[in-house]
C-alpha cells in the first residue's frame, strides 16, 4: 500500500525514468552521509512523543539505542522527486495511458499466485464468504505488493519514520536538495510540502510503535518498506491499526501472518465499497484507494483474471 498521494508508479509516469534516476544518483553520489544521532539529536521528538502520551522510559529506552540513526535523506530523496515533480509540471509531456504492468503477468509469478491462492482456499473462501472479496483479488494484491510475502522490506520502519519526523524540519534536508536554483514560490512549497510529509510520519510513528505495543513487539525488529509499510499485504502503520484484522483468533493482529494479512485486505477493500457483484469500475475505483495508480488498479484485476482462469481450467 502507497503512503503517499503520490504514488511510485504514479510518479514513473510523471517524471519518467531518466528524471528519477538522475534525481536518486544525484542524491546518493553527491549529498553527505548520513548522520548518526548523537546526544539530544532524537529530544524533539522524544518530547513530542511523551507529550503525545507514549511513556517517558519506553520512548527514551527506544532512542537511546546507538544503532537507530538519523537519515535525512530519506525524506530529501521523495522531496527531490516531489519537486522535480512540481517543476515538471508547468511544461507537462503529454500523459500516458494507464496500463497493465506486464512485469506481473510473468508465467512464473502467475504460476507462484495460483499455487498461493489453492494453499490458502480454505481462508480465502470463509474470507469471501465475511466480505464479500474474492479470493483472486486477494492473491493479486499479495503478489504484486510483496511477491505472495517473499519481499516485505529490509529497511527498519522505525528509523525510517522516525527520521522522517524529525526531517520534517526543512533546514535539515536543505543539504539534500539537489535543485539549488529555486524561485521563492518554489522555496516556500518545498518548506511547507516538507512539514507536511514529516507530519505525516510523526502520525505513522506513532502507529508503528502503538502496532508494535499491542502485538507485544520491539517496533526496531519490525521490517518495512522504504517509506514504512509493514507486513504481506504492506499497510501503512495508521492502517494496520485501523484496518487490521485478527484472523486466526490468536489475540493478535500480525500482519506477518498470512491468514491476517489476506483478513486485513479483504477488510480495507470492504471498508471502502466493495461487495459482491460490484462493476469493474468501481472495482478499480477501491482498489485504487490501496495504492494511488490506475496502473496497479489494472495490474491487480489483470492478474486476479489470470488466476481465476487457470483455477476454472483445472477445476475446482
Amino acid at each position: 500500500m502507497c503512503p503517499w498521494t503520490e504514488s511510485d508508479f504514479a510518479a514513473g509516469r510523471r517524471l519518467g525514468r531518466a528524471a528519477i534516476v538522475f534525481t536518486l544518483a544525484a542524491v546518493f553520489f553527491f549529498a553527505p552521509l548520513p548522520v548518526r544521532a548523537e546526544g539530544n539529536e532524537w529530544r524533539p521528538l522524544v518530547e513530542r512523543l511523551v507529550d503525545d502520551g507514549f511513556d517517558r522510559t519506553y520512548v527514551q529506552s527506544l532512542f537511546g539505542r546507538k544503532s537507530l540513526e538519523f537519515d535525512p535523506q530519506i525524506l530529501a530523496r521523495k522531496m527531490n522527486v516531489l519537486l522535480n515533480s512540481r517543476l515538471q509540471a508547468a511544461s507537462p509531456a503529454p500523459a500516458s495511458e494507464p496500463q497493465v504492468l506486464d512485469r506481473y503477468l510473468n508465467p512464473i509469478l502467475l504460476a507462484g499466485g495460483y499455487a498461493y491462492f489453492r494453499e490458502h482456499a480454505a481462508v480465502l473462501e470463509r474470507i469471501r464468504k465475511q466480505y464479500e472479496v474474492r479470493g483472486e483479488v486477494l492473491t493479486a494484491l499479495m503478489l504484486v505488493e510483496t511477491k505472495l510475502g517473499t519481499q516485505v522490506g529490509s529497511r527498519n520502519g522505525l528509523s525510517i519514520l522516525a527520521s522522517m519526523a524529525l526531517a520534517g524540519d526543512f533546514e535539515r534536508i536543505r543539504p539534500y536538495i539537489t535543485n539549488k536554483d529555486l524561485s521563492h514560490a518554489d522555496q516556500e512549497w518545498l518548506v511547507q510540502r516538507t512539514a507536511q510529509k514529516g507530519n505525516w510520519a510523526y502520525a505513522e510513528l506513532k502507529a508503528l510503535i502503538t502496532y508494535a505495543r499491542r502485538n507485544g513487539q520491539d517496533p526496531m525488529n519490525i521490517p518495512s518498506s522504504v517509506y514504512g509499510a509493514i507486513g504481506l499485504c504492506q499497510f501503512i502503520p495508521s492502517s494496520a491499526l485501523h484496518y487490521g484484522v485478527d484472523g486466526t483468533g490468536d489475540g493478535r493482529v500480525d500482519l506477518f501472518d498470512n491468514t491476517d494479512a489476506l483478513y486485513s485486505m479483504a477488510n480495507f477493500l470492504r471498508q471502502h465499497g466493495w461487495k459482491e457483484g460490484l462493476g469493474r469500475e468501481e472495482q478499480l475505483k477501491i482498489i485504487f484507494r490501496y495504492n494511488h495508480s490506475q496502473s496497479y488498479a489494472l495490474t491487480i484485476l489483470e492478474v486476479a483474471d489470470r488466476i481465476d482462469k487457470t483455477n476454472r481450467f483445472f477445476g475446482n
